[in-house]
C-alpha cells in the first residue's frame, strides 16, 4: 500500500472513531473526494472539506486555533455549501473541546504516523498576518498608527461589502431579530446621541470616528458641532469626502490624529467612544481615562462602548493571552485587548467620572455579526479581487468565531454612560423614559 493510500486510510478510520464523540451534524470531504459523517444523522449539505494532507500534518505538530486560521487562509481546509458561522452551529462547542483534551496525543500520533513522516513543511512566506514587535506601553514606542492601519487601511471598497451605506464598524441595535442592517444601525446612532442628551449647541467628540457616520449624523439630527479623529487614512479619506458631499464642512471635522494628542482641555460637552478603546492595550488605559476627563466640560458626559470578555475568577489571570486573542492579534486586531467590564466601571470611578448607566448589547452584536458574515459570504468572490483569498477568508472566519462567541456569552460588548464627577444634581433624567420616545 502507498503512502498516500495509507494516510486516506487510517485518516478516514480516526474519524469515524472520533465521531461518537463529536456527534455533530457535520460532515468531512477529504482530499479524495469521500465523506465521513461526524454524527450519526449528520448531513452532507455543509462539509468541512480537508484539501490536503499536509493539513492534517500540520493539525499534528501544532494543534492549535492558529493553525486552522492558517490553513483556512491557505484553502487547505474549507468550508463548502454555506458559511463558517453556519458549519460552527452544526457542531456541541464543549463536547469538541472536551474531546479534544481527552484523547491521547500519544495515541494519535502513533495512529497517523503516515502523516508524520516525510511530508512537505508548509511555506511561511504568507504575508497576511502582523509580524512586528508590539510595544505594550505609548511611552515604550507603540505604534498605534501602525497597528490600527494593518486593520481598517485594508480597503475601503472592502469593508463596504457587508458594512451597511453609512459604513458603521461598531454593534448595532436591533428593535428586532428581522430588523435589518441598515435600519438597526441607524437606531444604534440615534441611541448613542439620546443616550448623550446631545442638542443644538453642543460640540461633540468622537474618538476614533471612523468614516464619519456618528460625526454626520449627530450634526444633521441633533444639531451639534462634531470634531473626530481617526488613525486611518482610508477613514479620513472616506470621512472628509462624505462631511463635503453632505455640505457639513462648517459643522463637522476630522482628522488624522492620535487622540492623545487633542490638547484641548474642557472643550466638549460630549464624547463618544464606540469600539475604539479595543485596540488601546491594557497599559494604557488610565492614559485613556486621564484623557476623556480632561477634554470634557463640566458635567460633561461620556458614552463608552467596548466589547468585553468575562472575568476569570483569579483577576491576576486576566491577562493572560488565550488561543482567540493569539489568533486575532496576529491576523486581524494588532495590539487589541479586552477588558471585562468591572474593570471598565473602576477605571471610570478611579478617575473621577460618575456611572451612570451600563447597558449589555450581546445580543445586538450577535446578530450584526451574523449580517456581516452573511454579506461577506455573499460578496466574497468581489472581497477576494479586492483583497486576495487569503484576507477575505480570514475575516470570514473572524466575524464568524466572535458570532459563537456572542451567542454563547464567552464575550459581550457595553454601553456604559458616565459623566465628569461633581458634587450636586447629576442633572441627567431621573427615569430614562427619553431614550425610547
Amino acid at each position: 500500500m502507498d503512502r498516500a493510500t495509507k494516510q486516506l486510510e487510517v485518516f478516514r478510520k480516526w474519524l469515524k472513531e472520533a465521531a461518537p464523540k463529536l456527534n455533530s451534524d457535520l460532515s468531512v470531504r477529504l482530499w479524495d473526494g469521500s465523506i465521513v459523517a461526524l454524527g450519526d444523522e449528520a448531513k452532507d449539505d455543509i462539509v468541512l472539506a480537508i484539501n490536503s494532507p499536509q493539513a492534517v500534518r500540520r493539525l499534528i505538530f501544532s494543534p492549535k486555533l492558529m493553525t486552522v486560521f492558517e490553513l483556512y487562509a491557505e484553502n487547505l481546509i474549507d468550508v463548502e455549501g454555506g458559511t463558517p458561522l453556519e458549519a460552527a452551529r452544526r457542531w456541541d462547542h464543549i463536547a469538541v473541546l472536551n474531546f479534544a483534551k481527552t484523547m491521547s496525543k500519544v495515541k494519535l500520533a502513533k495512529t497517523l504516523m503516515p502523516f508524520v513522516i516525510k511530508a512537505k513543511d508548509k511555506d511561511d512566506g504568507n504575508d497576511y498576518g502582523y509580524d512586528k514587535k508590539i510595544a505594550e506601553k505609548i511611552s515604550e514606542g507603540r505604534n498605534d498608527q501602525d497597528l490600527i492601519q494593518f486593520h481598517y487601511d485594508v480597503s475601503n471598497e472592502f469593508f463596504s461589502l457587508f458594512l451597511d451605506p453609512e459604513m458603521v464598524y461598531s454593534s448595532a441595535y436591533f428593535k428586532t431579530p428581522e430588523t435589518s442592517l441598515e435600519d438597526a444601525q441607524i437606531a444604534k446612532l440615534d441611541m448613542i446621541c439620546k443616550r448623550l442628551r446631545l442638542k443644538p449647541g453642543d460640540r461633540l467628540f468622537d474618538c476614533g470616528c471612523g468614516w464619519g457616520g456618528l460625526v454626520c449624523h449627530a450634526a444633521l439630527n441633533y444639531g451639534v458641532t462634531a470634531y473626530g479623529v481617526t488613525l486611518s487614512q482610508a477613514q479620513l479619506d472616506y470621512a472628509t469626502a462624505k462631511i463635503k458631499r453632505l455640505g457639513l464642512e462648517d459643522r463637522v471635522k476630522v482628522e488624522l490624529r492620535d487622540y492623545r494628542e487633542v490638547d484641548e482641555p474642557e472643550s466638549f460637552d460630549k464624547i463618544a467612544q464606540i469600539e475604539m478603546f479595543e485596540h488601546v492595550g491594557f497599559d494604557n488605559h488610565d492614559r485613556h481615562f486621564q484623557q476623556m476627563y480632561s477634554l470634557l466640560r463640566e458635567r460633561g458626559l461620556y458614552l463608552h462602548q467596548a466589547s468585553t470578555r468575562m472575568a476569570t475568577r483569579d483577576i491576576s489571570a486576566f491577562r493572560k493571552k488565550t488561543a482567540y486573542q493569539d489568533v486575532i492579534t496576529k491576523f486581524i486586531f494588532p495590539g487589541g485587548e479586552l477588558d471585562y467590564i468591572g474593570l471598565t466601571v473602576t477605571n471610570l470611578e478611579r478617575h473621577r467620572f460618575e456611572v451612570h448607566d451600563v447597558e449589555s448589547w450581546r445580543e445586538h452584536f450577535q446578530l450584526t455579526l451574523e449580517h456581516w458574515v452573511q454579506r461577506l459570504w455573499d460578496n466574497r468572490e468581489q472581497a477576494r479581487k479586492e483583497v486576495g483569498w487569503p484576507k477575505t477568508r480570514l475575516w470570514l472566519l473572524y466575524f464568524s468565531l466572535f458570532a459563537v462567541a456572542f451567542q454563547r456569552n464567552t464575550v459581550s460588548v457595553f454601553q456604559t454612560l458616565a459623566s465628569k464627577r461633581r458634587t450636586g444634581p447629576s442633572r441627567l433624567p431621573l427615569t430614562r423614559e427619553d431614550l425610547y420616545k
